[in-house]
């Protein structure tokens, strides 16, 4: 904790803002406080006229008769005050003289009402140290003074006690040790209320910092992405001249040295092709703000995408749907939740071996649906496990079929996933294959 604050205030690129928060708790603080203490005076003031005289014995003591009348009167004012300055802070924003002046007499009020109470009613300074250290520690923790109010309210708390003291003719030892009692609670309620401004101050310029830090990171974001955007724009035409070129090549008669320069260019334009729409994908899917979804029945859904991966002629895997459960539906997005399930088989096939099994399955329990992507490939490392959807993560392997990776597939998936407010995880045993599960919420209609 910074504890300059005992002695000093803010820096002044924050004292303005840190006056106007604590001023709005303040107000606020007051008008509760008010409200509790006529509500308490009202209450005593209804026990008077319920209970007979020869009971409360109130002839005894007309000064707490007195003292009771006038907080009835005075405490709904700065109710009202706190109310109307309330609703001008809501209006503007700012805090102004006339609301720091009402926190400071407020302040003031409560100590002196506290000892005002006892020391009057009972002309005992020694049975006023209680209410008075009562109303002291409730000042300093409710409300935030700065330093030199607080120095400001001390100083005429002493003389209001010393005035007192004097009116009850107290005699000379009980007046000194009574002054001495009362600088060491004012003492302490200087460090106290210190202490909570100090606390107060630190927490607001943690908030004040975590709000600068997230604005400069979202300012590097969207920097970042408009960079990210232009570079990749860039780099689609000089890698569409080259494979243009590469093509051309292949127009002329090549030896077979020649044709695989070609084959290597035309293979290195994709790949390429594929890091920036991966890097334009990820992008994106971190600046949508609006996520489109559609009640969608994932039983057809999935059937589907499987069908396609079965008509592809260079694939050697069987891709098998199963389910266990139709219909299931879903509030899907079905551009980027086609892409989860196609990158989910993919990297299933690239680490599968020719006419291995990769299974689809659907299934449901209660309110959360289940769909799971499995292999009985290579497996996953136990080491990369917790990596692997991770950005630009070096769990990234070579298929074995030589595919390539650019380490941003999986973390795209889980982009999208969340998303859809779901979850994905991932089981996997070394030599026997993986298996990935997507949760998703079931959608009622009803």
């Amino acid at each position: 904790m910074n504890t300059h604050f005992f002695f000093n205030s803010l820096p002044i690129k924050y004292r303005s803002q840190y006056r106007d928060h604590y001023t709005y708790q303040n107000l606020v603080a007051i008008r509760g406080a008010s409200t509790i203490f006529l509500v308490l005076n009202v209450i005593i003031r209804i026990l008077y006229l319920v209970f007979p005289v020869s009971l409360t014995k109130a002839q005894n003591f007309p000064e707490f008769n007195f003292s009771n009348w006038v907080f009835i009167i005075v405490t709904p004012i700065f109710l009202i005050a706190s109310n109307l300055f309330i609703v001008g802070f809501k209006r503007h924003k700012k805090s102004t003289t006339g609301m720091s002046l009402l926190v400071f007499l407020f302040a003031l009020y409560i100590i002196v009402c506290g000892m005002y109470s006892s020391f009057i009613a009972t002309s005992d300074p020694s049975n006023a140290l209680t209410l008075y250290l009562v109303a002291l520690s409730l000042i300093s923790v409710i409300v935030v003074l700065e330093y030199y109010e607080t120095v400001l309210l001390l100083i005429a708390v002493e003389l209001f006690f010393t005035s007192l003291l004097f009116y009850s003719q107290t005699p000379a030892t009980d007046m000194l040790y009574n002054q001495l009692i009362s600088a060491i609670l004012i003492s302490g309620f200087y460090f106290i209320s210190r202490y909570f401004f100090t606390y107060k101050a630190n927490y607001y310029l943690q908030v004040i910092e975590i709000r600068e830090k997230n604005s400069e990171i979202e300012k590097a974001s969207e920097f970042k992405n408009q960079v990210l955007g232009m570079v990749a724009h860039d780099l689609r035409n000089p890698i569409a001249a080259v494979e243009s070129i590469a093509m051309m090549m292949e127009l002329d008669e090549v030896d077979d040295d020649t044709q695989d320069n070609i084959n290597m260019m035309k293979a290195s334009c994709v790949k390429a092709r594929s890091i920036i729409d991966d890097l334009l994908e990820a992008a994106r899917n971190e600046n949508i703000a609006v996520f489109e979804t559609q009640n969608t029945e994932l039983n057809q859904l999935l059937g589907n995408i499987v069908s396609e991966w079965k008509k592809q002629p260079d694939n050697k895997v069987n891709v098998i749907f199963s389910s266990s459960a139709n219909p299931v539906n879903a509030k899907i997005n079905y551009e980027k939740f086609h892409r989860v399930i196609d990158n989910l088989i993919s990297n299933a096939v690239k680490f599968s071996k020719d006419r291995d099994n990769v299974d689809v399955r659907l299934s449901r329990q209660n309110d959360l649906i289940f769909i799971d992507v499995q292999d009985y490939g290579v497996g996953i490392p136990a080491a990369m496990l917790p990596e692997i959807f991770n950005r630009f993560s070096k769990a990234g392997r070579t298929g074995l079929r030589g595919e390539k990776s650019t380490g941003l597939g999986l973390s795209i998936v889980r982009q999208i996933i969340e998303k859809h407010k779901g979850t994905i995880s991932v089981t996997s045993t070394e030599g026997q294959g993986s298996t990935f599960r997507i949760t998703l919420p079931v959608f009622n209609s009803f």
